[in-house]
């Protein structure tokens, strides 16, 4: 598939005993979800450059003030195992279903329409879109996660994960960290979701109704100034493109 190169660990890396394990438990489990979707001011690696602000809601220590880099890659192959990037793709906001930013978050919609326009067409834009299909052999919960970096500057921009039953207690413990979330019934579905908000960036956590008669959990985590930021850079780009001279077709016979 074009635009997609795929990251191989060498199994030797990794170490027997973990791959014996079957399972964690889940007070361990839980314990580390909440250590994977907190609110924390990590110090930053030597290779990353020093936050320009506080941090809002991170996943596996990348956050808002993180950047896109081999190291940072590698970094997350060992904890979720291959990956597959993508560098260049549409970026739509949109989750749940069509319709629930307009109705719910609306200072995102708006980013969205910005980011996509205009409106109707599919515009693509230069990204690092990370994605992996197979952290649970990582003995991770996950079984999908997408993490999109701005190609710019390589900002974290949003990402995504799902799993299925909350087995761990992720959204209780989330709860005890984060406060008492805004909760949003969906117009369809009977679904819900739960909404954070932090350092003016947003986190949710949607519980899906499935065919089994519980929920499946999607999270989004969106990072609303490096969004913004990069909204800013395409309308600068747009706007100058615009003004330029159309091109001298007579020169061309």
């Amino acid at each position: 598939m074009m635009g997609i190169e795929p990251l191989h660990m060498d199994r030797r890396t990794i170490p027997k005993t973990r791959r014996r394990m079957n399972g964690v438990i889940p007070a361990v489990l839980a314990a580390i979800l909440l250590s994977i979707l907190a609110c924390s001011d990590p110090p930053p690696p030597p290779d990353r450059p020093a936050p320009a602000g506080p941090e809002s809601f991170t996943f596996l220590d990348v956050g808002r003030n993180s950047r896109f880099s081999d190291a940072l890659r590698k970094e997350l192959a060992q904890k979720l195992g291959n990956d597959a990037l993508e560098r260049r793709g549409i970026i739509d906001l949109e989750c749940n279903y069509n319709g629930f930013l307009a109705a719910h978050l609306p200072d995102l919609e708006a980013l969205n329409r910005r980011l996509n326009h205009p409106p109707g067409e599919r515009v693509e834009h230069d990204q690092n879109k990370l994605m992996y299909r197979y952290a649970r052999q990582r003995n991770t919960p996950f079984d999908y996660v997408e993490l999109v970096f701005d190609a710019q500057d390589g900002a974290a921009l949003v990402f995504r994960i799902r799993f299925k039953a909350d087995e761990s207690g992720l959204v209780d413990a989330l709860r005890d960290k984060h406060g008492l979330p805004q909760v949003v019934a969906w117009d369809i579905e009977n679904g819900q979701s739960l909404i954070w908000r932090k350092e003016q960036d947003i986190l949710v956590v949607s519980l899906v109704p499935n065919v089994y008669g519980g929920n499946d959990h999607h999270v989004y985590i969106y990072f609303t100034e490096n969004l913004g930021r990069r909204a800013d850079s395409e309308q600068t780009m747009r706007r100058q493109k615009a003004k330029e001279p159309p091109p001298d077709r007579k020169k061309a016979f």
